[in-house]
């Protein structure tokens, strides 16, 4: 059973609206900390965030019996200020059971020994989804909106542009993509050898020491760079003899691992059927790794970039090509971003698949549910294409998308009026945003899979969002501050 918040206070313990937050403070944590207070004090948008966040009760989880688990306040707290600070899980760890103002905002005192556990906070965070996230940030860019004195009847003048996120993965080659196949099917396999009696799997330690020698030799050893064409071509002949010792070995392991499953597949134990099928993953990845090694060096076959696959554990990870000075290359995925003129995240778009040019009416369309007021857009070259500009004539008053190559007469007229020109002029500030956000959080992400991807990204927008919210109350506070000493100074002078 979860409640929404600690309802009745402890000993020690100070209301949350009440904590004090020393604005003076620069660091990040003091942002967050007042953002989320902030938020807090608003009992209208609290009222609704927890309404949101009860919805997590439904995945499953019985509301009327069982132990209570950690709040739904705490969980949103522990969540933004993790991925604001871009910490891993120990730091976390650490400073929700050791930070004192933390512990305050989550509704502990200093008599409060309550400690959490690490796996505690992985599994409530795991409970989030996107789309629950999506409506919390949506009740955060408002209550934004409010404290900077935005008019309700304000219209919205959105900027759109996209961001590399890389993924937790190594630089791909197809021999070492070999390797962590073998490496997981002799793991899975050791680790049932035990229990079900596989032959030729306790000393999988051994196999895998060979495998991974192989491995190295093909790493070290390099093409001749003699002129003599004979020495050329017998250094080649051992090249090739070297990656067929590999493969072979490669072959031996899969052939192997595939009769030892058979024995094991008439099982109706669902926790083993599921080491099965991961095994028989591991196994088509080894197939496909070794074929395409066999085409690259043995046959001198070019592999299509559509048949590659540039990691095993998350295999949505794409090669993508930044077109910049320094950076060749990214392992992960796009992500498409839409902010208003106040710097806030409206909305994002994981892009999968796809380029600019195919979400730019998309991440329009999504951010106009929850901010129907958005009456402008303004995006770079990348986004253009001729139906794209028609489509978003027909959902936006004013479209600022700048045409690809040469400009007709008339599209000059466009694009050279003075409104567009100011448009052009100010969408470069949504680059400080994209900056931001990448030094607090979408520099990598280290969630697994593209479930745990799209609630990582999801989470940096929310947490921005707050961070800068509580920036501005910091700001705010600060200026208090200072008329007050300057009021002192004055009446001690006079």
């Amino acid at each position: 059973m979860r409640n929404s918040i600690k309802m009745q206070l402890g000993i020690g313990e100070i209301p949350i609206e009440n904590i004090i937050i020393n604005p003076q403070c620069r660091d990040e944590i003091t942002q967050i900390l007042l953002g989320l207070q902030t938020l807090y004090k608003d009992k209208e948008a609290i009222k609704k965030i927890f309404k949101i966040l009860e919805k997590l009760n439904m995945e499953g989880i019985n509301t009327k019996i069982g132990r209570p688990g950690m709040c739904l306040w705490n969980m949103l707290v522990i969540a933004n200020f993790k991925i604001t600070n871009n910490f891993d899980y120990d730091k976390l760890h650490n400073l929700c059971n050791e930070h004192k103002t933390l512990r305050m905002m989550m509704g502990h005192s200093y008599l409060d020994n309550k400690i959490y556990s690490l796996q505690t906070l992985k599994d409530n965070i795991k409970l989030f989804t996107t789309d629950i996230i999506a409506e919390i940030n949506a009740i955060i860019v408002k209550k934004a909106h409010k404290e900077i004195g935005v008019p309700a009847d304000i219209k919205i003048e959105a900027r759109c542009d996209s961001v590399h996120v890389p993924t937790n993965v190594h630089f791909p080659t197809d021999i070492n993509l070999l390797f962590d196949a073998i490496r997981k099917i002799i793991i899975l396999l050791m680790n049932l050898s035990g229990n079900f009696n596989l032959k030729g799997w306790r000393e999988g330690a051994s196999l895998m020491k060979k495998v991974k020698k192989a491995l190295r030799k093909i790493q070290i050893v390099r093409n001749s760079n003699s002129k003599d064409e004979k020495k050329k071509e017998e250094k080649r002949e051992a090249i090739k003899a070297i990656y067929g010792f590999y493969l072979e070995l490669a072959s031996g392991i899969i052939n192997k691992a595939q009769e030892s499953i058979k024995s094991l597949t008439e099982t109706s134990d669902a926790k083993l059927l599921k080491i099965i099928d991961e095994i028989n993953t591991f196994i088509t990845h080894a197939i496909r790794q070794k074929d395409q090694i066999n085409r690259r060096v043995l046959q001198d076959e070019t592999i299509p970039h559509n048949e590659k696959v540039f990691s095993l554990f998350e295999e949505y990870t794409e090669w993508l090509c930044k077109g910049k000075a320094g950076v060749l290359q990214v392992l992960g995925l796009n992500v498409c971003i839409i902010t208003d003129q106040f710097g806030f995240i409206l909305g994002h778009i994981v892009m999968q698949k796809e380029t600019d040019s195919d979400v730019a009416v998309k991440i329009v369309k999504k951010a106009q549910v929850n901010f129907p007021e958005i009456i402008s857009c303004s995006f770079d070259k990348g986004f253009h294409s001729p139906q794209n500009q028609k489509l978003l004539a027909t959902i936006l008053e004013k479209v600022f998308l700048p045409k690809k190559g040469k400009l007709s007469g008339t599209r000059k007229e466009i694009e050279y009026a003075q409104d567009f020109l100011d448009a052009r002029k100010v969408h470069s500030k949504i680059e400080a945003s994209i900056g931001t956000l990448v030094n607090h959080g979408l520099d990598i992400c280290r969630d697994r899979g593209i479930v745990g991807f799209k609630r990582y990204v999801a989470f940096v927008m929310t947490a921005r969002n707050i961070q800068h919210l509580g920036s501005i109350v910091q700001q705010k506070e600060l200026k208090r501050l200072q008329k007050s000493a300057q009021k002192r100074k004055t009446a001690l002078a006079a």
